[in-house]
């Protein structure tokens, strides 16, 4: 008589939405097992019952990965031993638990999969040109749920009820669409229509609604339309007057717009595409990737002033690819729909109330979006993808650290850039990109998103982290919550404890934090710092050497500023005098040069800085890129956008130590060159790349006056500045180059959409073991 046995086998990780309890059904159908499957709180509960050795073989390929569903992921899987059940014949998908804390990952957006393209292309398929066709391995999900287990009356889709044929396929264990939550069709799911700027109906139904609106693309005009995570304002790339029209109506007048095709073919004609930015782009994610742009292409010069690089998305929704099917549509502007710096507008109503002044009609469609979320924004360094905004495709999958915290924890994040994350168990749960919060739109969404996902993942923070800078908002919003202990962590220290949960090791790196502006701990504005740090603690061991910043906020925005505020504090007010002649080119207001200096002299709104940021600001005026920051960072990457890989000379920096041991960079030779050379009119782009050359030799010599000293040879890469290809690449070949191990992350955002997750990772490792 055959020997039966019954397991329990619990799995947690991206374990719903993705296909995995037909898949399972199907493994277990296949090795003669009866039992079930559900969704639960934490992820997926299995119980098998058979021969032990169709048990383990079970195991054995359910954990292996390489027959499971592709969006699939097992983080954890426990097996305990069961009492069998005599009367059982059949393996089942039971009904999902809702009871428990939530802890199951909920899926990411994730693009339009190649099966139901072709579905959405054959005239034989009953969801033929259907604009919301989706199955178990594509479609919406963080987007539309509500709240877990990830079941169909947790989403928005709960208001449409299956039609037959579609019942049939989400009953059939072996298709595609089994258990899949969106599953829809034209007959009973989502429909499409087209409205003007006053909300009336133009068109109804997808092929009249998608015509019309292909047709008043290809005229020139701007429309609105709603996507996965929200609406999208479009336009002709190739319009140079559409584009501008764009701009003036969302007041963008200078940031660069991402772009939209329908083939990688396509986005080969305008840039240069690699394997890894191919693999990218043609990812299930589906994001927005930087790509080296070609000469002399038909895309409006509008699109992207200042830069050398495209960002170029593929369509990942079906109404895209439809969109794109229609002639005359090739490339599309795709910027998100919201005036200047506000959040993204997903709701129908809220659209035409706040974009009927920029788009003429509207791309409507009744499913609704539960959580707006933005396109990600991802390049190539040293091979591996790098992320600028890290939201749809991605979030809010979690990083996984190696041991359970015991408390709940918030971290509250950075006010630019912002993210959140929290901490429940063994994972970071990290938000996608927020915005800057100084906008009270974006500031109200970040305070209802915190909201949103405590109450979706039942999480009561016990402990929270916040920033070191009492005057940012979200440092203010943390302190308002009611929480047992707050830890206020330095804002460079979260940078690179962000690398380290990253990487989820605790042992002390040396941190190269290079950025615009963080709160110092002796009162100063860092931003070009070498740390010795673990989880627990840090050691400031060398940085640039202070100059006066006058100004505050002001500086970010205008170079004179940190121009005048390097010659004063670093040579004195004579540079300034000698220098005049170019300081007029940069600033012709000789009054307020005047009071910039006075305000120096007399150390009113003055404050020492290390600040790497605003030395590309001031660098990139002197070499002729413009005089104002209009978004952040806009002259920094037009001085990156010119950079030449055949120029291998370098500004000289020198490193110096202190009176307490601690390495400084010493920039004044390097000032005196630049001036020197604008003076004689040296070609801006070897100025650029003789800059970018010495800043990486002088990070690099900090790394090794550091490495010295601590007998480490781990350097943790982590700021805003480290989203600059160029530097990043050729820092990092110099530290190989001497067998320095480098951690550069490759998951969360190097600029401050990464600061939660260092925040959250200080405050799991101090507080998440009481």
């Amino acid at each position: 008589m055959t020997l039966i046995n019954r397991t329990k086998i619990s799995i947690s990780g991206r374990v719903q939405g993705v296909g995995c309890r037909p898949f399972i059904y199907r493994l277990a159908t296949e090795f003669a097992l009866s039992g079930s499957v559900c969704n639960d709180s934490v992820g997926v509960t299995i119980e098998v019952q058979g021969e032990q050795s169709k048990i383990d073989k079970f195991i054995e390929f359910l954990t292996d990965g390489t027959k499971s569903p592709a969006l699939m992921e097992i983080v954890s899987c426990t097996v305990g031993q069961m009492e069998p059940l005599n009367s059982e014949e059949k393996f089942q998908i039971a009904p999902s638990e809702e009871t428990g804390a939530p802890l199951s990952q909920v899926s990411p957006d994730i693009a339009t999969c190649k099966q139901c393209q072709g579905e959405l292309n054959d005239t034989g398929d009953f969801r033929y040109r259907y604009p919301f066709i989706n199955c178990t391995n594509c479609g919406p999900r963080y987007s539309i749920v509500k709240t877990i287990p990830y079941d169909r009356c947790n989403t928005t889709m709960d208001e449409f009820e299956m039609c037959q044929l579609c019942g049939e396929q989400y009953a059939e264990v072996h298709d595609r669409r089994f258990h899949a939550q969106p599953v829809a069709c034209g007959a009973c799911g989502p429909g499409v229509w087209l409205a003007d700027s006053k909300g009336e109906t133009i068109k109804q139904g997808t092929d009249d609604t998608v015509a019309e609106a292909a047709s008043l693309l290809s005229a020139g005009k701007i429309v609105a339309i709603k996507g996965i995570g929200g609406f999208h304002l479009t336009a002709d790339a190739t319009n140079e007057d559409a584009v501008k029209l764009l701009r003036k109506r969302k007041h963008r007048d200078h940031k660069p717009f991402a772009m939209m095709t329908g083939s990688i073919e396509k986005i080969s004609e305008f840039a240069e595409i690699n394997d890894e930015s191919k693999k990218l782009l043609q990812s299930p994610q589906a994001p927005v990737v930087l790509l080296d742009r070609k000469t002399g292409t038909a895309i409006a010069p509008s699109v992207a002033e200042g830069t050398s690089t495209f960002g170029f998305m593929l369509a990942y929704a079906p109404l895209h690819h439809l969109l794109f099917g229609r002639d005359g549509i090739d490339v599309l502007v795709m910027t998100s729909a919201n005036i200047s710096d506000e959040p993204l507008i997903c709701d129908n109503e809220k659209a035409l109330e706040k974009l009927s002044a920029i788009a003429g009609a509207f791309v409507m469609h009744d499913r609704d979006v539960y959580r707006q979320v933005d396109d990600s924004v991802v390049r190539v360094i040293d091979g591996n993808c790098a992320f600028l905004r890290r939201a749809r495709g991605f979030v809010p999958a979690p990083v996984i650290r190696k041991t359970d915290s015991k408390k709940h924890i918030f971290a509250a994040g950075a006010d630019l850039k912002n993210t959140f994350c929290f901490v429940k168990n063994n994972q970071y749960i990290l938000s996608e990109h927020i915005g800057d919060l100084e906008n009270g739109d974006v500031y109200r969404h970040y305070t209802k998103s915190v909201e949103h996902l405590k109450g979706l993942f039942e999480i009561e923070p016990e402990v929270v982290a916040c920033d070191l800078h009492p005057g940012y908002l979200s440092t203010q919003f943390a302190k308002s919550l009611k929480a047992e202990k707050i830890i206020e962590v330095q804002h460079h220290w979260a940078h690179i404890a962000s690398v380290l949960a990253e990487y989820d090791i605790s042992e002390p790196v040396i941190g190269l934090a290079v950025d615009g502006t963080g709160l110092g701990t002796d009162g100063a504005i860092w931003g070009c710092e070498c740390f010795i740090a673990s989880l627990k603690k840090f050691k400031r061991v060398g940085h640039l050497e202070y100059y006066p910043l006058p100004g505050g906020d002001k500086a970010s925005k205008e170079p004179i500023r940190v121009i005048l505020g390097l010659l004063y504090g670093l040579f004195g007010k004579e540079m300034i005098e000698e220098n005049m002649a170019l300081l007029k080119t940069i600033e012709p207001n000789t009054t307020k040069t005047n009071l910039i200096v006075q305000q120096l002299e007399k150390g009113l709104n003055v404050v020492n800085s290390s600040s790497a940021g605003r030395l590309f600001d001031a660098v990139s005026a002197l070499a002729g890129m413009g005089t104002c920051n209009h978004f952040e960072a806009q002259l920094p990457m037009a001085l990156e956008a010119i950079t030449r890989k055949d120029i291998k000379d370098a500004y000289k920096i020198e490193i110096k130590q202190d009176s307490n041991g601690t390495s400084l960079l010493d920039i004044r030779s390097m000032v005196v060159e630049i001036i020197d050379d604008v003076t004689n009119g040296t070609e801006p782009a070897v100025i650029s790349t003789k800059f970018h050359n010495g800043v990486g030799n002088g990070l690099f010599a900090l790394a090794e006056a550091a490495r010295k000293t601590s007998g480490i040879s781990v350097v943790a890469l982590s700021g805003g500045v480290f989203c600059n290809r160029y530097l990043s690449e050729y820092l990092i070949r110099l530290l190989k180059k001497r067998d320095f191990k480098v951690l550069f992350k490759t998951k969360i955002p190097a600029n401050d959409g990464g600061i939660s997750l260092g925040q959250a990772a200080i405050a799991a490792e101090i507080y998440g073991n009481e």
